[in-house]
């Protein structure tokens, strides 16, 4: 017998390990209630996910699951957020159960590490896609924002950067030479690690912060244009992997991958000078390695230089609305 979206709502959705005491009610009603802690601020923030655009179809409804959730995640990351509800919307051509159990293992093994609950949400008949809201928290007045950076504070960034495209090139046929390392480049496309410990740990740190989401060229961007700012990076301290480097043609091509890979969901960060030792003590317990690649200054431009050099480099972030898309005709 076929399910409808009601009997996939009680059997996958309803049912979920999270049960926060700050949710009033959650699944069920018209809409969910939830208490924000005294002394807090709410902090929302929606991602759509498109099946050709965002995903592959042939890609594990659980790989979506993840991604869709993890894209959220790293937005409240960057504002130095607590993670807390989420709702979901979520479009299907067809009832297929087999997919929904997929997603909700995917949904379920994230939300739970996070202690995210599942509030509510619509599905719907059409092209397979999914809507994510997730709410957050954050003392009041310590939100991390785009436009805090000053001249002299020193940009840094998490991670390692370049191999969510790396992976999506293998994704969409790039041969494989080496199947291990194809394996664990496709599953940095799909499965990153939100850096949620590290951008609590940045509040009253980080002069400004952002997620790397369009690619770091693209995205640092945002910061100088929010806190009109100029900077310059020096390209030869971006954060590449091992795995990158023997993925690729070069050291450039690889530098080049690093400022412009999106979907890294890694978070790019200015902190100043003064409080440049305090982020050392406050990273120590996260596991979470940071780089210093740059510094801000007043020129209201984005210089790349290597070894001091200056570089002609003309790069570009993603772009969804003019790249090609994830389709395998």
């Amino acid at each position: 017998m076929t399910r409808n979206e009601f009997d996939l709502i009680r059997d996958y959705f309803a049912r979920q390990p999270v049960n926060r005491r700050d949710v009033a009610l959650g699944i069920g009603d018209d809409c969910a209630i939830t208490e924000v802690p005294e002394g807090c601020q709410l902090v929302v923030t929606t991602d759509t996910l498109v099946e050709g655009t965002h995903f592959l179809p042939s890609a594990s409804a659980s790989d979506v699951a993840h991604k869709a959730l993890a894209s959220n995640l790293s937005d409240l990351a960057a504002m130095g957020a607590m993670p807390a509800w989420c709702s979901l919307a979520l479009t299907l051509p067809d009832p297929d159960e087999a997919w929904v159990a997929g997603f909700c293992q995917g949904f379920s093994a994230l939300a739970e590490y996070f202690q995210v609950q599942l509030i509510g949400g619509d599905t719907t008949r059409g092209p397979r896609s999914i809507t994510m809201t997730l709410h957050g928290h954050v003392p009041k007045g310590q939100a991390l924002t785009r436009s805090g950076a000053k001249p002299g504070d020193w940009i840094y960034v998490t991670g390692t950067l370049g191999e969510s495209q790396a992976g999506l090139d293998y994704l969409l046929g790039k041969p494989i030479v080496d199947q291990g390392r194809a394996n664990g480049l496709i599953n940095r496309h799909y499965r990153s690690q939100p850096r949620i410990v590290v951008g609590q740990s940045l509040r009253g740190i980080a002069s400004s912060a952002i997620d790397i989401s369009d690619g770091l060229h693209a995205d640092l961007m945002h910061i100088l244009k929010a806190s009109d700012v100029g900077a310059q990076i020096e390209v030869t301290q971006l954060p590449v992997s091992e795995r990158l480097r023997e993925d690729v043609d070069s050291e450039t091509v690889a530098q080049k991958l690093a400022l412009t890979s999106g979907e890294e969901y890694e978070l790019c960060f200015t902190v100043p000078e003064m409080h440049r030792g305090t982020l050392e003590t406050a990273l120590n317990h996260s596991g979470v390695n940071v780089q210093c690649i740059g510094q801000i200054n007043g020129s209201q431009t984005l210089e790349l230089v290597a070894e001091g050099k200056p570089l002609d480099w003309v790069l570009s972030g993603w772009d969804h609305f003019k790249e090609p898309h994830c389709d395998e005709s």
